[in-house]
């Protein structure tokens, strides 16, 4: 009897569901999707959600450990972007799409996947100019534009003189 036994075998060793479990969120977080069996998708989601919590903290001793559970690529993916993309949310980071079931061996399959998120890039403001940062261009505003043009022409003026 399983009474009091937490999670799912998988058919496997422990190493074995350690080592799926750290492979299946390394190709969540590279690819941003997979499509997986509906039971691998459901045993990948609570692993997935607590590492990036623990990427959202940026402590020195949760990335040396999600180090050394991902893949150098998906590490490096989820502390530039996804983390700092959902430090506003408190959870359910994953989303599971039932695909129905597979041709060869009838198996329910499934897409596990990260929710839509955006870089967050932070706006700056120089002295004097107002710039605006919006995904990855910056765009001048009128009032920006105006300023520049004005300063050239007042470092023309010097220049002749």
């Amino acid at each position: 009897m399983r009474h009091q036994v937490f999670g799912s075998k998988l058919s496997g060793s422990t190493e074995a569901r350690k080592s799926l479990a750290n492979n299946l969120a390394s190709a969540i977080f590279a690819h941003g999707a997979i499509k997986t069996t509906l039971k691998k998708a459901k045993f990948a989601r609570p692993y997935v959600e607590k590492m990036v919590t623990a990427a959202k903290k940026n402590l020195l001793s949760n990335n040396r450990i999600l180090a050394s559970h991902l893949t150098k690529d998906a590490f490096a993916k989820l502390i530039s972007e996804i983390a700092p993309a959902f430090s506003e949310h408190s959870g359910g980071y994953t989303k599971i799409t039932k695909l129905g079931k597979r041709q060869g061996d009838a198996a329910p399959m499934a897409k596990i996947e990260l929710l839509k998120y955006e870089k967050k890039i932070e706006k700056k403001k120089t002295s004097g100019k107002k710039l605006q940062k919006t995904k990855d261009k910056i765009v001048k505003t009128k009032t920006a534009t105006k300023k520049i043009k004005k300063e050239k022409k007042v470092q023309n003026k010097k220049v002749k003189k």
